[in-house]
């Protein structure tokens, strides 16, 4: 039996967005429009999603592909600032199986013109297989930031 591999990966991504920084932070906030712009691909089903938005609540969402492999974020809420700043961490899941651990910071800042300069950092734990059984690393940590840069595309048009 091979042992897991282990590797850290940090990115951040910077985004204006279309909005005063209280409607960008409440598209964070709110279930219903975190629910509409958080998936990564167009073609996931969102099956579950749940949002206690609150220092110390919990969020969970499960999706499924379409070869139907069932892909689950488990987050906690440590840290929130109101129009501010979101601290969060979260387990990653495919099919039961733990592939990785992330904290994660959000802060929001006015720019002209009513719009919001949002800088989202993620610190990633990849915990996946060896390469041998089809996991890799960095296709995960690759995955990662092209899912998150999709979901902030659909963020852009639902502040739009």
């Amino acid at each position: 039996m091979k042992e897991r591999q282990v590797r850290n990966s940090t990115f951040t991504i910077e985004r204006i967005l279309p909005a005063s920084k209280e409607r960008s932070f409440a598209a964070w906030a709110n279930a219903d429009s975190k629910r509409r712009w958080f998936a990564c691909h167009d073609d996931w089903k969102t099956v579950e999603f749940s949002l206690d938005f609150q220092v110390g609540g919990k969020e969970t969402n499960l999706v499924v592909t379409p070869s139907g492999s069932r892909h689950v974020f488990d987050g906690t809420y440590y840290d929130i600032i109101p129009n501010e700043r979101i601290v969060y961490a979260f387990g990653m899941y495919v099919d039961n199986i733990r592939i990785s651990v992330s904290l994660v910071t959000v802060l929001f800042e006015s720019t002209i013109e009513g719009r919001t300069k949002m800088v989202f950092t993620e610190q990633i734990v990849l915990l996946q297989k060896p390469t041998v059984d089809g996991f890799s690393t960095e296709e995960e940590a690759n995955g990662r930031v092209e899912g998150t840069n999709a979901g902030f595309d659909r963020l852009v048009k639902e502040l739009s």
